[in-house]
C-alpha cells in the first residue's frame, strides 16, 4: 500500500518532458529518471502548453468583453472585468510612482494569468491526467504555477524589466553608483572606495532575491497546496468511509484554497509593480 501510494504521488509530480536524450535523440521521457537523465536541454511540455493555453484564455475573455463594451450600466461579465480593472489600477496608483503607461496592463495581465495557472489546482487531481493517460500520455501536470521553471521564468522576466528601466531611469552611471554606494557610505574618499565592494555585495544579494523570492514564494504555495489534494485523494482508495471523509476534505480545503490562489496571484502583481516603481526612483 505504501509502494502504491508513493508511485501515485511521484507520478501525480511528474511532468511530461521532452528533450535530449544522452544518446542524442529527441523525444519525450517515459519516466522521472529517464527525464532526469536528459540534461538542461529538456522542456515541460505540460507546464508551457497550459500556461500558453491559460494566456490566451485571459486575451480571448477581455478581448470579448472589450469588443461588447458600452456606455451603459455594465451588467455581467462586463461589470466584472471593470471591477477587476479599477481594482488593479488602484494597485497601481498606491504602489508605483513613477511614470509608465505599461505598468497598469502589466499588472493586469499578471494578476489574471497567474490567477488563471492557480485555478487550475481547483481541479480535482485524477480528471484531467486520467483522461491524458487515456490518450497514451503517462504524465501530465495541469498547474503551472507548481512549476518552478514557470515561475521563475515569470519573476526573471520582471528582473530584467528592472534591470532596464533602472538603467533607463537613472543611467548606466547612476544604476552602478545605487548599486555601490549603498547602504553604507562616508564623507571620505577612501572610506567610500573601500566600502565600494561591501556594498556591491549587499546590494547585489538583494537584487536577485526579489526574482528568486517572487517565484519561489509562488511555486511553494501552490506546490503545497497540490500536495494536500493529493494526499487527500489517497483516501478515495482507502474505503468508503475514509473516501467520504477524504471527499469532505477536498470540499474544505477548495474553499479554503480558493483564498490562497488568489492571494498569491495578488502578491505577485503588487511585488512586481512595487519592484518596477523602485527602478523607476531617481534620487
Amino acid at each position: 500500500m505504501a509502494a502504491d501510494s508513493s508511485e501515485y504521488i511521484k507520478h501525480h509530480l511528474t511532468n511530461l518532458v521532452y528533450g535530449q536524450h544522452p544518446d542524442g535523440s529527441w523525444g519525450f521521457a517515459h519516466s522521472a529518471a529517464e527525464a532526469a537523465e536528459m540534461g538542461f536541454w529538456k522542456f515541460h511540455v505540460d507546464s508551457l502548453g497550459w500556461s500558453v493555453g491559460l494566456g490566451f484564455l485571459f486575451l480571448l475573455l477581455f478581448r470579448m468583453a472589450a469588443k461588447r463594451a458600452t456606455t451603459d450600466v455594465p451588467k455581467g461579465f462586463q461589470n466584472f472585468v471593470e471591477i477587476l480593472v479599477d481594482f488593479v489600477d488602484t494597485q497601481v496608483k498606491e504602489n508605483f510612482h513613477g511614470r509608465n503607461a505599461m505598468i497598469a496592463p502589466m499588472g493586469l495581465t499578471i494578476f489574471c494569468w497567474v490567477f488563471l495557472m492557480n485555478l487550475m489546482d481547483l481541479v480535482p487531481v485524477d480528471w484531467i491526467p486520467a483522461l491524458a493517460s487515456a490518450a497514451g500520455i503517462h504524465y501530465m501536470k495541469i498547474v503551472p504555477s507548481t512549476d518552478p521553471n514557470i515561475t521563475l521564468g515569470m519573476s526573471f522576466t520582471v528582473f530584467f524589466l528592472i534591470i532596464f528601466y533602472s538603467i533607463k531611469v537613472k543611467g548606466i552611471g547612476g544604476f552602478a553608483g545605487e548599486l555601490t554606494l549603498h547602504p553604507f557610505s562616508s564623507n571620505n574618499i577612501a572610506v567610500k572606495i573601500l566600502l565600494i565592494p561591501v556594498n556591491l555585495f549587499l546590494e547585489t544579494v538583494n537584487l536577485l532575491a526579489k526574482p528568486i523570492s517572487l517565484g519561489l514564494r509562488l511555486f511553494g504555495n501552490m506546490y503545497a497546496g497540490e500536495m494536500i489534494f493529493i494526499l487527500i485523494a489517497l483516501m478515495f482508495n482507502a474505503g468508503v468511509i475514509m473516501a467520504l471523509f477524504g471527499g469532505v476534505l477536498q470540499l474544505g480545503w477548495a474553499i479554503f484554497h480558493i483564498l490562497v490562489i488568489t492571494l498569491q496571484a495578488f502578491l505577485f502583481m503588487v511585488l512586481t509593480i512595487v519592484y518596477l516603481s523602485t527602478a523607476h526612483e531617481d534620487h
